[in-house]
């Protein structure tokens, strides 16, 4: 499909220079402010990528700090017609061992001090009842299969504000309430997408069980960070597999 051009936020494991073919840094500025990091620019296996890193280069910045309409903004400017971001997640099931990558199509908002749409000025209400693309994630679905990666094709997430992470009775809460998994990013980096055009879809990767699970140690960031490095290569395999196919996939713009 002519014109696709494919943003990864986050980046696990995608900075390695090996990957990306004709490799350039790019400093944009938004009306928003200045995105997490540079655009680092190039093409893997013939696909022009844009790689951001949401935190920052080397994670400076806190999850409600980050400048999420600087970043959409920037992506959409470069001409990114889709959105694969990876997200370290907290378990709130048994099934969603840490490891487990999810692929989720539902999110909850619980986040009280962020700007969550683009739309400040004219008053604009975008539908949100299905907010991440179905044609990326049954290429994730199908790519993970082909490598035998343990994953889940659907669930919910809910996004806290944090930086602290959740009490137990909270995390008994997000359960009750239908989520699947915590984390602190998803919103409103999803909406934004949505609103301006991309097509985006998360990938999960579990690396603890919150704090609801008995017998379990409650979440430490000693603990994510361990669980990311073992399960970064696995990451970016899946997204190396994704690329192969993202320009056969039938999804231009969700609409």
């Amino acid at each position: 499909m002519p014109g696709i051009k494919v943003g990864i936020i986050g980046g696990s494991g995608m900075d390695d220079p090996q990957l990306l073919k004709e490799k350039r840094e790019k400093k944009v500025k938004t009306p928003y402010g200045s995105p997490s990091s540079p655009l680092t620019i190039g093409k893997i296996d013939g696909v022009d990528t844009v790689i951001l890193a949401r935190h920052g280069k080397g994670h400076t910045i806190y999850p409600t700090g980050v400048n999420f309409r600087a970043n959409i903004h920037a992506l959409k400017k470069e001409g990114c017609t889709h959105i694969l971001a990876t997200t370290a997640v907290g378990s709130l099931r048994e099934k969603i061992r840490p490891g487990d990558l999810v692929f989720v199509d539902q999110f909850i908002d619980f986040t009280r001090h962020r700007t969550l749409t683009f739309h400040d000025e004219k008053v604009i209400h975008t539908p949100m009842a299905e907010p991440f693309c179905k044609d990326l994630r049954a290429l994730l679905i199908r790519s993970a299969k082909e490598l035998k990666l343990r994953h889940h094709p659907s669930g919910t997430v809910v996004t806290i504000e944090g930086p602290r992470f959740s009490t137990r009775a909270e995390s008994h809460m997000f359960r009750m309430l239908g989520a699947d998994v915590i984390n602190m990013s998803t919103v409103p980096e999803v909406v934004l997408a949505r609103e301006a055009g991309i097509c985006y879809q998360t990938i999960a990767m579990s690396t603890d069980y919150d704090c609801w699970k008995e017998g379990e140690e409650p979440v430490t960031w000693e603990m994510i960070l361990s669980i990311m490095s073992k399960n970064a290569e696995n990451v970016r395999r899946l997204l190396l597999q994704a690329l192969t196919k993202i320009k056969d996939t039938g999804c231009a713009v969700c609409k």
